[in-house]
């Protein structure tokens, strides 16, 4: 077999805020990313750790502030509105599936339509003909296409949001939280309908969750972020992780019993402000292993084995 080739690149990427009189916040931070063309990355972390935002500059929806984005080895990075249009078609993002994600005066023919009357001249009667049989992929009929989003359980929202990405056929789809606010039960047909839409369509995911047990199930590798840094890259995120942070997420988020997880594991030191410090570690604050060195260097992504990428001086010296 052939190397795998890169969907998406992207090089010392920055996303800063700045609000007048008030410090820059980097919601990105210094990110060097691939994406192979195939595969479904995932992308996990605590709420405003910068996943989204990651997501949103992958398909141009935000500028970064610094940084390098190619796509199929083109680069985007600068490319206008009118530039992004030819190719958007490409790039598609499903978001989560809550009423607030559709125009609530749209049906679910004109959700999954608007996509087509923006990219293609057909008729009429050949776009309705796309969207039943989109429809028909992700597991509804017909009767829905006169539904408004505010009738439909939040199973039926998140299929109706999956079509919409699918119905201009792209190479890549950002999925965001695509499975939270859902049970256990629809979670698992939504997550075996993506593999299976993925086979079919040859796609290519961004998978952002922090429900771990979801991302072990879809994904190849997992990407674990922290206040816009990446911290660790792993394939097999339940039995290699390593980095203190991955660890203690691992813990809060498989150990359902909240005893338990103070019982067996000593997850974050307590007491301390989730900031980024002015230098040093990212995770230091927090960290229950921070040592001098911690606070004083950075620690680079580094090749920990083969696919295996961690920051952290303490991994690095192990």
């Amino acid at each position: 077999m052939g190397e795998s080739v890169n969907l998406f690149e992207i090089k010392g990427v920055y996303k800063c805020y700045q609000k007048k009189s008030k410090p820059k916040v980097y919601a990105v931070y210094n990110v060097d990313l691939n994406i192979k063309k195939g595969e479904v990355l995932g992308l996990v972390g605590e709420s405003g750790c910068g996943k989204s935002t990651l997501a949103k500059i992958l398909l141009k929806l935000e500028q970064p502030t610094m940084g390098q984005i190619l796509f199929n080895g083109q680069d985007i990075t600068d490319y206008s509105f009118h530039q992004m249009r030819k190719i958007r078609n490409r790039m598609q993002m499903v978001f989560q599936g809550n009423a607030n994600a559709f125009n609530p005066h749209f049906t679910v023919e004109q959700i999954i339509g608007e996509p087509l009357n923006n990219y293609s001249n057909e008729s009429k009667e050949e776009k309705e003909k796309k969207i039943v049989s989109m429809l028909e992929k992700v597991g509804l009929n017909k009767t829905y296409l006169t539904r408004y989003s505010h009738e439909m359980s939040g199973g039926q929202r998140q299929r109706i949001g999956i079509a919409r990405a699918l119905i201009l056929h792209p190479e890549f789809v950002a999925c965001d939280e695509a499975v939270s606010s859902i049970d256990y039960a629809l979670k698992n047909q939504i997550l075996t309908l993506l593999t299976d839409l993925k086979q079919q369509f040859g796609l290519t995911y961004l998978f952002i969750s922090h429900d771990i047990a979801a991302v072990n199930k879809i994904c190849d590798r997992v990407v674990v972020m922290y206040l816009g840094n990446i911290v660790e890259v792993i394939p097999n995120i339940n039995n290699n992780a390593q980095h203190p942070y991955t660890k203690a997420l691992l813990a809060a988020t498989l150990i359902p019993n909240p005893k338990n997880r103070r019982k067996n594991t000593v997850l974050f030191r307590e007491g301390e402000e989730i900031k980024i410090p002015d230098k040093g570690c990212v995770f230091q604050n927090r960290c229950i292993y921070t040592q001098e060195i911690c606070k004083n260097e950075q620690p680079a992504l580094k090749t920990q084995k083969e696919g295996h990428y961690i920051a952290c001086h303490l991994c690095h010296h192990s």
